[in-house]
Parts: C-alpha cells; structure tokens; sequence
C-alpha cells in the first residue's frame, strides 16, 4: 500500500520559513519524480515544484527562488524549503509521487499570516 505523509505545515508570519517532509512508503522511492503541489481556498491546485529521480529541480515563477525541493533516498522522503513566505502562500500543501501511477498525499496546512 502507497503512503505519502506530509508533516512540517503551520502557522508562520510573512517573510518566515518552513521546511515541509513526505515520507513514503510502499514504492520504489528512487525511481520516482517526486513534486509539491498546493491549494488555496476557492482556487485551483497548483504545482509548486518537482524533483526527478537524478534531482533534476524545477519551479513555477511564483515561488522560483524562495522554495527549494530535495529529497534523501535513504530516508524515503522529499521536503520542501519555503523562505521569504507570503500571505498568498497560504494552502494546503500536496506531496506526490510519479512513475507509472501518481500518487499524492494528504496534504498539510500552510498559513503565512501576521
């Protein structure tokens, strides 16, 4: 059985940091492209960045810069680094896994609020 586990959300002030984790399980975890994706209240799901099984990187504009994704084979798990947040940050954050199937996670709450 597929898990993708997202930890690390929480309520952080304008231009703070967090670093969000997916832990996997039940996949061959080096194999897959691993992303971020996010959702804010009344709009769409949006991607937030990517890491391929060489740790290739990429990202929208919208967060080009201040958001870094990495992942550690060993651990089975993926993060993302979020610097210089802003309040339209604020979303539910996704993890997903990529190879034959796509898998996702959960989800956890990011607010960026004063």
């Amino acid at each position: 059985q597929v898990q993708l586990v997202e930890s690390g959300g929480e309520l952080v002030q304008p231009g703070g940091s967090l670093r969000l984790s997916c832990a996997a399980s039940g996949i061959t975890f080096s194999i897959y492209t691993m992303g971020w994706y996010r959702q804010a209240p009344g709009k769409q799901r949006e991607w937030v960045a990517t890491i391929t099984r060489r740790s290739t990187t990429d990202y929208p504009d919208s967060v080009k810069g201040r958001f870094t994704i990495s992942r550690d084979n060993t651990k089975n798990t993926v993060y993302l680094q979020m610097n210089s947040l802003k309040p339209e940050d604020t979303a539910v954050y996704y993890c997903t896994a990529n190879y034959a199937s796509v898998y996702w996670g959960q989800g956890t709450q990011v607010t960026v609020s004063s």
